[in-house]
């Protein structure tokens, strides 16, 4: 799970800090050094089996054209039993439900900075349904959790749970534009508020849908700045 900022850098091939295996030859009447135990498995500690398994299933989430993601599937590809999973949270909807909070958390705090930082809020509600995109494309896996692809045949509350995201999402856009219409005499200025937030949610979400049913080819960034100048002048 990343945050929008996804730049890397490689600065040449990633060298093993590991030393190499001795080499040295022994006689042959040299005697065998006693066997080395099998390294106990480290026990994670507490919470990071359950970000394990959330990192885990959203990575699932990022296969284009994948299945319904499976508490067996999981389970083999982080090694563990099915039982082991629940431990953890007490049904697939419950992981489900642990990325929808990792979704909500970092894009209301992120809109929080954004709406402490700028004035204008025209600016703001433009910079709120940019940072909704980065993220959906920083986490390709989590942008079919936020559009419902991956919800399909999941418990119908999740569905319900990313619904009122974007009810939230679109709040926060009329509360920034409302000033902005204010300012610029509108008759109106909460329908105007109202429509343009309206708008802009349905923009986020279509670039969103179109993101995930490409398998993640066709970028919710293209010509953003542009588009959203467009919708939110």
């Amino acid at each position: 799970m990343a945050s929008p900022d996804t730049s890397t850098t490689s600065d040449g091939p990633e060298v093993s800090a590991s030393a190499p295996p001795d080499q040295t030859p022994r006689p042959a009447d040299a005697e065998a050094p006693p066997p080395v135990p099998a390294a106990a498995r480290k026990r994670p500690r507490p919470g990071e089996r359950r970000i394990q398994i959330l990192q885990t299933l959203a990575a699932m989430l990022e296969q284009p054209g994948a299945e319904r993601v499976t508490t067996a599937a999981l389970a083999a590809r982080l090694g563990v039993s099915e039982a082991a999973l629940y431990r953890h949270f007490a049904s697939k909807a419950q992981m489900f439900e642990g990325l929808i909070e990792f979704i909500e958390s970092s894009i209301f705090t992120l809109a929080n900075q954004i709406v402490e930082r700028e004035s204008d809020g025209a600016q703001q509600a433009r910079r709120i349904c940019a940072a909704v995109l980065q993220f959906g494309a920083a986490n390709p896996g989590m942008a079919r959790v936020m559009v419902g692809d991956a919800l399909v045949l999941e418990h119908e509350r999740l569905g319900e749970r990313m619904n009122q995201f974007f009810d939230r999402v679109e709040s926060q856009l009329r509360q920034c534009l409302r000033p902005a219409a204010e300012a610029a005499g509108s008759p109106t200025p909460t329908v105007e508020a109202a429509a343009a937030a309206s708008a802009l949610v349905c923009f986020v979400t279509g670039r969103l849908q179109r993101y995930a049913r490409s398998g993640f080819r066709r970028s919710p960034l293209e010509h953003l700045e542009l588009a959203l100048l467009r919708l939110a002048a």
